[in-house]
């Protein structure tokens, strides 16, 4: 039974106080956004093509975003003390299933990267992993008890390696280079020396480039993937042609809600294409207002590491915006034909259960780490 006692609301006040409101705001704007969007993308004629009720995708889309809401208030209401300490139960376990995967995944169009377990159906290890892998990033870079910051940065790039190995499995070449960019950006913000850095930088690529050549039968899709985007007549580009011209069909204005076709021609668009899904129905001016939300929720947050002391809750907020923006910017590359295809959905705004929760996560440690302290108490 809920507890409603003095103390309680004592704890909730004093959460509901020291939050950032303009950071809240602005996570639950784009989570509210992204349940509209829904709507107008998962159309009842998708419903009727999967043999589905119509708005079936968005009564799920809605299910997880209260999920979301639910996760994002009990993150921030944490103290940061218990978050250190259950961080490397919740690193393990995530870091277990993605593991299985492999073993036990079930595969779609080729990738296998779900598992598909007792109350979690349809479920990708690696959006939950995401925020865990920062915070152990932060936790072995700040470590007191390991002094030597080369040997740190060496611990990092074992425990990014074995990950990546993980996600090049199944295959994901999409999460695989977000994670690495956000460690990049992480090891950057600690200081570390550039020359190390771009030795650590050749040494992964070069790693890449030998796991493509001793594995082509395995990994051939990436070479793939890379020529048609290079050369649009090497390979399918349908998805990316529809979604580009989407995007041009919406001009400034839009075509107006529920009004566009790209939905109806390309799958799974509510979540890969989503960036051209808003830009068709609804044009330019709302795609400038989200990448302007995108872009001051992240000078929120970045603008609070000036009064910031602690190097540890320096490094998770980098890392955990660098995963937000890094994701948001290569799903409209992908959108845009900058990019070749990858999979990436748009935070917050994309249909995906895993997704809505990973961001969720995400926005929850966001909200804690950027929380005032109360003086006279250990919480935040």
């Amino acid at each position: 039974m809920f507890d409603f006692s003095r103390e309680n609301r004592s704890l909730l006040a004093s959460w509901w106080r020291n939050i950032d409101k303009t950071i809240l705001s602005l996570i639950l704007l784009l989570f509210f956004l992204g349940l509209f969007f829904s709507f107008s993308s998962t159309s009842s004629v998708i419903g009727e093509k999967l043999n589905k009720e119509a708005y079936f995708f968005f009564l799920k889309h809605f299910i997880f975003v209260v999920i979301a809401l639910i996760i994002i208030f009990f993150v921030s209401l944490q103290k940061r003390e218990i978050i250190k300490a259950y961080l490397p139960y919740f690193f393990l376990i995530s870091l277990l299933l993605l593991f299985l995967v492999p073993l036990i995944g079930i595969e779609v169009k080729g990738a296998k990267r779900w598992l598909d377990i007792p109350l979690l159906p349809r479920f990708q290890p690696i959006e939950i992993l995401k925020p865990f892998f920062i915070l152990i990033l932060a936790q072995i870079i700040s470590s007191q008890v390991i002094h030597n910051l080369y040997k740190k940065y060496f611990y990092t790039l074992v425990l990014l390696s074995f990950i990546l190995l993980l996600l090049i499995i199944q295959p994901d070449l999409g999460q695989s280079v977000l994670l690495f960019s956000s460690w990049l950006i992480m090891l950057f913000s600690s200081g570390i020396n550039f020359i190390i850095l771009g030795i650590f930088f050749l040494f992964c690529v070069l790693i890449f480039v030998l796991i493509l050549f001793f594995f082509p039968n395995k990994f051939g899709y990436i070479l793939f993937r890379l020529k048609s985007f290079i050369d649009p007549t090497k390979g399918e580009n349908y998805q990316s042609e529809k979604a580009l011209e989407a995007i041009k069909s919406g001009g400034f204005t839009g075509r107006g809600l529920g009004e566009g076709v790209l939905k109806d021609r390309v799958p799974e668009a509510h979540t890969d294409y989503m960036f051209a899904i808003i830009a068709e129905e609804f044009g330019g001016i709302l795609l400038l207002l989200l990448l302007i939300i995108f872009l001051f929720f992240s000078y929120k947050v970045l603008h609070k590491l000036l009064d910031e002391k602690d190097e540890y809750t320096k490094l998770v907020l980098v890392g955990l915006i660098s995963l937000l923006l890094i994701q948001t910017f290569i799903h409209i590359g992908v959108n845009i034909r900058l990019l070749p295809t990858t999979g990436i959905t748009l935070p917050f705004l994309s249909y995906g259960g895993s997704s809505i929760v990973g961001n969720a996560i995400i926005a929850g440690l966001i909200l804690n780490l950027t929380k005032k302290i109360p003086l006279n108490q250990d919480s935040l």
